[in-house]
Protein backbone atom coordinates (compact mmCIF):
# COMPACT_ATOMS: atom_id res chain seq x y z
CA UNK A 1 0.00 0.00 0.00
CA UNK A 2 2.81 2.40 0.84
CA UNK A 3 4.53 1.80 -2.50
CA UNK A 4 1.27 2.60 -4.31
CA UNK A 5 0.86 5.74 -2.20
CA UNK A 6 4.42 6.82 -2.99
CA UNK A 7 3.73 6.34 -6.70
CA UNK A 8 0.63 8.52 -6.43
CA UNK A 9 2.66 11.19 -4.63
CA UNK A 10 5.21 11.02 -7.45
CA UNK A 11 2.40 11.51 -9.97
CA UNK A 12 1.17 14.50 -7.96
CA UNK A 13 4.66 16.01 -8.03
CA UNK A 14 4.94 15.53 -11.78
CA UNK A 15 1.54 17.12 -12.38
CA UNK A 16 2.45 20.06 -10.16
CA UNK A 17 5.66 20.68 -12.09
CA UNK A 18 3.78 20.42 -15.38
CA UNK A 19 1.30 23.05 -14.20
CA UNK A 20 4.17 25.24 -13.06
CA UNK A 21 5.64 24.97 -16.54
CA UNK A 22 2.30 26.03 -18.03
CA UNK A 23 2.34 29.08 -15.73
CA UNK A 24 5.82 30.03 -16.86
CA UNK A 25 4.87 29.60 -20.53
CA UNK A 26 1.72 31.70 -20.04
CA UNK A 27 3.68 34.54 -18.48
CA UNK A 28 6.31 34.42 -21.23
CA UNK A 29 3.66 34.49 -23.96
CA UNK A 30 2.02 37.42 -22.22
CA UNK A 31 5.29 39.34 -22.07
CA UNK A 32 5.99 38.68 -25.75
CA UNK A 33 2.50 39.78 -26.75
CA UNK A 34 2.79 42.92 -24.63
CA UNK A 35 6.17 43.98 -25.97
CA UNK A 36 5.21 43.37 -29.59
CA UNK A 37 1.55 44.41 -29.41
CA UNK A 38 0.73 41.03 -30.99
CA UNK A 39 -3.06 40.75 -30.71
CA UNK A 40 -3.11 37.25 -32.23
CA UNK A 41 -0.69 35.97 -29.60
CA UNK A 42 -2.79 37.64 -26.89
CA UNK A 43 -5.90 35.80 -28.07
CA UNK A 44 -3.99 32.49 -28.02
CA UNK A 45 -3.53 32.87 -24.25
CA UNK A 46 -7.15 31.82 -23.73
CA UNK A 47 -6.20 28.29 -24.81
CA UNK A 48 -3.35 28.22 -22.30
CA UNK A 49 -5.75 29.35 -19.57
CA UNK A 50 -8.03 26.43 -20.41
CA UNK A 51 -5.09 24.06 -19.99
CA UNK A 52 -4.27 25.59 -16.61
CA UNK A 53 -7.86 25.19 -15.43
CA UNK A 54 -7.98 21.55 -16.55
CA UNK A 55 -4.64 20.89 -14.86
CA UNK A 56 -5.86 22.46 -11.63
CA UNK A 57 -8.89 20.15 -11.58
CA UNK A 58 -6.73 17.12 -12.34
CA UNK A 59 -4.39 17.90 -9.42
CA UNK A 60 -7.31 18.53 -7.08
CA UNK A 61 -8.71 15.10 -7.99
CA UNK A 62 -5.37 13.44 -7.28
CA UNK A 63 -5.14 15.16 -3.91
CA UNK A 64 -8.68 14.20 -2.92
CA UNK A 65 -8.08 10.58 -3.87
CA UNK A 66 -4.91 10.53 -1.78
CA UNK A 67 -6.80 11.94 1.19
CA UNK A 68 -9.79 9.62 0.88
CA UNK A 69 -8.12 6.37 -0.13
CA UNK A 70 -4.99 6.54 1.99
CA UNK A 71 -4.01 7.54 5.51
CA UNK A 72 -1.23 10.05 4.97
CA UNK A 73 1.25 10.77 7.75
CA UNK A 74 1.96 14.37 8.77
CA UNK A 75 4.63 15.00 6.14
CA UNK A 76 2.50 13.55 3.35
CA UNK A 77 -0.51 15.51 4.55
CA UNK A 78 1.52 18.72 4.32
CA UNK A 79 2.53 17.84 0.76
CA UNK A 80 -1.06 17.22 -0.29
CA UNK A 81 -2.58 20.23 1.46
CA UNK A 82 0.12 22.62 0.23
CA UNK A 83 -0.38 21.32 -3.32
CA UNK A 84 -4.08 22.16 -3.09
CA UNK A 85 -3.17 25.69 -2.05
CA UNK A 86 -0.45 26.12 -4.66
CA UNK A 87 -2.63 25.13 -7.62
CA UNK A 88 -5.06 27.89 -6.68
CA UNK A 89 -2.26 30.46 -6.91
CA UNK A 90 -0.98 28.96 -10.15
CA UNK A 91 -4.43 29.16 -11.69
CA UNK A 92 -4.74 32.78 -10.55
CA UNK A 93 -1.41 33.57 -12.21
CA UNK A 94 -3.02 32.39 -15.43
CA UNK A 95 -6.06 34.59 -14.77
CA UNK A 96 -3.87 37.67 -14.25
CA UNK A 97 -1.96 36.91 -17.45
CA UNK A 98 -5.24 36.60 -19.37
CA UNK A 99 -6.40 39.93 -17.94
CA UNK A 100 -3.27 41.49 -19.43
CA UNK A 101 -3.97 39.67 -22.70
CA UNK A 102 -7.47 41.17 -22.87
CA UNK A 103 -5.97 44.66 -22.61
CA UNK A 104 -3.46 43.81 -25.34
CA UNK A 105 -6.28 42.54 -27.57
CA UNK A 106 -7.98 45.94 -27.28
CA UNK A 107 -5.19 47.29 -29.49
CA UNK A 108 -3.82 50.13 -27.32
CA UNK A 109 -0.60 48.39 -26.36
CA UNK A 110 1.64 49.37 -29.26
CA UNK A 111 1.38 53.06 -28.48
CA UNK A 112 1.17 52.40 -24.75
CA UNK A 113 4.58 50.75 -24.59
CA UNK A 114 6.03 54.04 -25.81
CA UNK A 115 4.79 55.61 -22.58
CA UNK A 116 6.17 53.07 -20.09
CA UNK A 117 8.68 50.22 -20.13
CA UNK A 118 7.24 47.01 -18.66
CA UNK A 119 10.22 44.86 -19.64
CA UNK A 120 12.03 44.90 -16.29
CA UNK A 121 8.90 44.40 -14.20
CA UNK A 122 7.63 41.55 -16.35
CA UNK A 123 11.04 39.85 -16.39
CA UNK A 124 11.39 40.06 -12.61
CA UNK A 125 7.88 38.68 -12.06
CA UNK A 126 8.61 35.81 -14.44
CA UNK A 127 11.83 35.15 -12.52
CA UNK A 128 9.91 34.98 -9.25
CA UNK A 129 7.52 32.34 -10.60
CA UNK A 130 10.42 30.30 -11.97
CA UNK A 131 12.22 30.45 -8.61
CA UNK A 132 9.07 29.46 -6.73
CA UNK A 133 8.59 26.37 -8.89
CA UNK A 134 12.27 25.51 -8.59
CA UNK A 135 11.97 25.78 -4.80
CA UNK A 136 9.06 23.35 -4.99
CA UNK A 137 10.92 20.93 -7.26
CA UNK A 138 14.12 20.96 -5.20
CA UNK A 139 12.36 21.31 -1.81
CA UNK A 140 14.73 24.23 -1.26
CA UNK A 141 13.98 26.55 1.66
CA UNK A 142 16.64 29.07 0.64
CA UNK A 143 15.07 29.50 -2.78
CA UNK A 144 11.62 29.88 -1.25
CA UNK A 145 12.95 32.59 1.08
CA UNK A 146 14.59 34.31 -1.89
CA UNK A 147 11.23 34.49 -3.70
CA UNK A 148 9.56 36.03 -0.63
CA UNK A 149 12.32 38.63 -0.25
CA UNK A 150 12.31 39.36 -3.98
CA UNK A 151 8.77 40.65 -3.69
CA UNK A 152 10.25 43.96 -2.49
CA UNK A 153 12.04 44.37 -5.83
CA UNK A 154 8.81 43.84 -7.77
CA UNK A 155 6.86 46.14 -5.44
CA UNK A 156 9.34 48.96 -6.05
CA UNK A 157 9.14 48.54 -9.83
CA UNK A 158 5.35 48.45 -9.60
CA UNK A 159 5.25 51.67 -7.55
CA UNK A 160 7.74 53.41 -9.84
CA UNK A 161 5.70 52.58 -12.95
CA UNK A 162 2.45 53.55 -11.24
CA UNK A 163 3.90 56.92 -10.20
CA UNK A 164 5.21 57.58 -13.69
CA UNK A 165 1.88 56.69 -15.30
CA UNK A 166 -0.10 58.87 -12.91
CA UNK A 167 2.21 61.80 -13.66
CA UNK A 168 1.78 61.28 -17.42
CA UNK A 169 -1.98 60.97 -17.00
CA UNK A 170 -2.13 64.37 -15.28
CA UNK A 171 -0.13 65.89 -18.14
CA UNK A 172 -2.11 64.20 -20.92
CA UNK A 173 -5.76 63.63 -20.02
CA UNK A 174 -6.69 63.11 -23.68
CA UNK A 175 -5.18 59.61 -23.51
CA UNK A 176 -6.75 58.66 -20.18
CA UNK A 177 -8.07 55.27 -21.33
CA UNK A 178 -4.64 54.17 -22.46
CA UNK A 179 -3.03 55.20 -19.17
CA UNK A 180 -5.71 53.36 -17.18
CA UNK A 181 -5.02 50.22 -19.22
CA UNK A 182 -1.32 50.54 -18.41
CA UNK A 183 -2.06 51.02 -14.70
CA UNK A 184 -4.08 47.80 -14.79
CA UNK A 185 -1.26 45.90 -16.50
CA UNK A 186 1.13 47.21 -13.86
CA UNK A 187 -1.18 45.91 -11.12
CA UNK A 188 -1.70 42.52 -12.76
CA UNK A 189 2.05 41.92 -12.94
CA UNK A 190 2.38 42.89 -9.28
CA UNK A 191 -0.38 40.43 -8.40
CA UNK A 192 1.44 37.64 -10.24
CA UNK A 193 4.42 38.38 -8.01
CA UNK A 194 2.16 38.08 -4.95
CA UNK A 195 0.99 34.65 -6.11
CA UNK A 196 4.61 33.57 -6.56
CA UNK A 197 5.21 34.60 -2.93
CA UNK A 198 2.21 32.53 -1.85
CA UNK A 199 3.57 29.49 -3.71
CA UNK A 200 6.95 29.92 -2.01
CA UNK A 201 5.25 30.21 1.38
CA UNK A 202 3.39 26.93 0.81
CA UNK A 203 6.62 25.28 -0.28
CA UNK A 204 8.06 26.28 3.08
CA UNK A 205 5.01 24.88 4.87
CA UNK A 206 5.30 21.56 3.02
CA UNK A 207 8.88 21.23 4.28
CA UNK A 208 8.72 22.69 7.80
CA UNK A 209 5.05 22.55 8.76
CA UNK A 210 5.17 26.24 9.66
CA UNK A 211 2.78 28.70 8.04
CA UNK A 212 4.36 32.07 7.25
CA UNK A 213 2.02 35.04 6.94
CA UNK A 214 3.47 37.42 4.38
CA UNK A 215 2.52 41.02 5.11
CA UNK A 216 1.46 43.13 2.14
CA UNK A 217 2.35 46.78 1.78
CA UNK A 218 -0.48 49.07 2.89
CA UNK A 219 0.09 51.44 -0.01
CA UNK A 220 -1.11 48.76 -2.42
Amino acid sequence: MRSMFDQQLKTLNEEMLYMGGLCEDTIQQTIEALMSGDVKKAHALNNMMSQLTQQERSIENICLKLLMQQQPVARDLRTISSSLKMVTDMERIGIQACEIAEIIAAGNVIRATDKVDFQELSDEVSHMVQMAMMAYDKKNLDLADEVIKYDDVVDKLFCDIRGDLIKQLKDDTNDAECFIDMLMIDKYFERIGDHAVNIASWVKFSITGEIQIVERSEER
